[in-house]
């Protein structure tokens, strides 16, 4: 079963790109041959093959890629061929010396691979002559141009919905880790409380960390992409609410460290501790409403997992003036005055 895990995905990829990848293979096909006049163009294939990717940018840098590779491959064979002739031990000298010729150009891994793969192919497949080795070069620029054109043209993907809801996510996970605080300082707590809450306010690193690659795969499905002008301003958007977001993370985490480290008992019963907790509840409200802000432009279903709009009914933010202290508690002033900060660089970035 782990053997199996490694070599399947946990989603499908989507059946819209299955059907995409299999036209552009056909039409590269067909079009090589009416063209070329070559039938049984195999370098096109490939080429359409690999372009059509999830992004119209990825398609592109694939295909220049692809494109590349097979460049310098059709030509270090040509080379060989006319060179050493059809001998069966050039072929490993061709891959050394096309691998060599990719790491001297610091080519990408993919157009490193390339190189070789095509010099290979060229030398299995046909004569090595200039109308051979050109007509290479030629098939897979028409695959590759194929597979961009129906990738960009027929619904060109954008990636708004997953980065809306990661987005939605993480300000749903700071929330809950905000009531936790407040209520773990609200009444008396154990190590097993506190240990949790600590746990959860860890995770929002990583929470954080998938809201970032979310934004950035939008972002990047955007480029190139004719869809582009009439969805960047809802990217925009969640980008910027992910910018505040992560600065609240880092305050958040480090409030909740701070407790865990310095709690003691006696805090329950502390009026300003008490004021603590409940600007913590207020403050789990308006990063809610945060989240909400952007909630008519969400180009996808509603996360089933999101419970931003059950648990805030109200849309009014709930903040008020920064808390005062006029006697510091001569037991717990350094937590309380840690609190009060970490409260009140939060509050900045929810009020903006």
């Amino acid at each position: 079963m782990r053997i199996v895990s490694r070599i399947r995905q946990t989603k499908r990829t989507p059946l819209l790109q299955v059907v995409k990848t299999s036209a552009a293979v056909i039409a590269a096909w067909f079009a090589s041959v009416a063209l070329l006049q070559q039938p049984l163009p195999i370098f096109a294939a490939i080429a359409a093959l690999l372009v059509v990717l999830p992004s119209v940018n990825q398609s592109f840098v694939r295909g220049l890629e692809r494109s590349v590779g097979v460049i310098a491959g059709v030509l270090i064979a040509f080379a060989a061929g006319q060179v050493f002739g059809d001998a069966t031990w050039i072929v490993l000298v061709i891959v050394v010396v096309s691998l060599l010729v990719a790491w001297a150009f610091r080519l990408t891994p993919s157009s490193a691979n390339q190189v070789p793969i095509s010099a290979m192919l060229v030398l299995a497949i046909g004569a090595q002559t200039p109308d051979y080795a050109l007509d290479r070069v030629l098939e897979t620029v028409i695959g590759a141009a194929i597979a961009l054109a129906i990738n960009a043209l027929i619904v060109p993907p954008v990636l708004l919905a997953p980065a809306h809801l990661a987005v939605g996510r993480l300000a749903r996970d700071i929330a809950s880790v905000l009531d936790e605080t407040a209520a773990t300082l609200a009444e008396p707590s154990d190590h097993d409380r506190l240990d949790a809450a600590l746990a959860d306010a860890r995770a929002l690193r990583a929470s954080q960390s998938r809201a970032v690659a979310a934004v950035t795969a939008g972002d990047e499905s955007l480029q190139l992409n004719p869809r582009a002008s009439r969805n960047r301003s809802v990217l925009e958007a969640d980008g910027a609410l992910l910018d505040r977001l992560t600065v609240v993370v880092n305050r958040v985490v480090g409030m909740v460290r701070s407790v865990h480290d310095n709690y003691d008992a006696s805090l329950a019963d502390d009026p300003v501790v008490q004021d603590i907790a409940r600007d913590l509840r207020r403050a789990a409200h308006d990063v809610r409403l945060l989240a909400r802000s952007t909630e008519e432009a969400r180009p996808g279903p509603a996360d089933p997992a999101d419970s931003t709009r059950s648990t805030a009914p109200d849309d009014a933010p709930a903040l008020t003036a920064p808390i005062r202290v006029l006697r510091p508690d001569p037991d717990n002033w350094v937590l309380v005055g840690s609190l009060l900060e970490d409260l009140r660089r939060v509050r900045e970035e929810i009020i903006g």
